[in-house]
């Protein structure tokens, strides 16, 4: 279920608003620039499917948003077996390049079609963590301070949008905040909590 659970950035256990109302995240991101957007995402993605499958399931959504100027698309997805004997390995390293703070010259546009991760956007002295799921649609705007955690259990595929084909080249900012809040598995776990909306 998409979630929304926003702290200040320096006191994470804290919790200023818990929702699971598409309607209230949409609201609430929108108040700090970030549009949120609930699109379908039913086409029935086989385990090795490619990155043609993905787009031409959804070309329609990929249509819309190069109309609008995001001309490079790609596709991001993770999933890792439980067999795998290089699961930890390969976990550790695609969870490595996300989990700390960065940004980019470029807007972040993702449409999650499968599974979910946790992006953490930085706005105004607050934390936003959003637990996307399949059919959620997010645009952070250029310059906005996140990570994203998808877990130890990786499961998502995720189109991605860019205006240039260098816009997601990551700038770290040093910052260890990521360490100081929840994980993607912990908030799992733990559901949103905390004031509802």
């Amino acid at each position: 279920m998409t979630t929304l659970i926003v702290s200040p950035e320096h006191a994470s256990s804290e919790v200023l608003l818990s929702t699971t109302d598409d309607a209230r995240i949409a609201e609430a991101l929108a108040a700090v620039g970030v549009e949120f957007r609930r699109w379908r995402a039913d086409a029935e993605l086989a385990p090795d499917a490619t990155d043609d499958d993905v787009l031409g399931a959804y070309r329609e959504e990929v249509r819309r948003l190069a109309d609008a100027g995001y001309t490079t698309v790609d596709v991001a997805r993770m999933v890792v077996a439980d067999d795998d004997p290089e699961r930890a390995t390969k976990v550790a390293a695609a969870r490595g390049r996300f989990l700390a703070e960065h940004r980019h010259a470029d807007d972040e546009v993702r449409f999650f079609v499968e599974g979910s991760g946790a992006f953490y956007l930085r706005l105004d002295g607050k934390v936003h963590a959003v637990v996307c799921e399949a059919g959620d649609y997010i645009s952070v705007p250029a310059g906005t301070r996140h990570w994203f955690d998808m877990g130890t259990s990786p499961r998502f595929t995720a189109i991605r949008f860019f205006r240039t084909a260098d816009g997601w080249v990551g700038d770290f900012t040093g910052d260890e905040i990521a360490a100081g809040f929840p994980t993607f598995d912990e908030l799992a776990a733990a559901g949103a909590g905390g004031p509802a909306s």
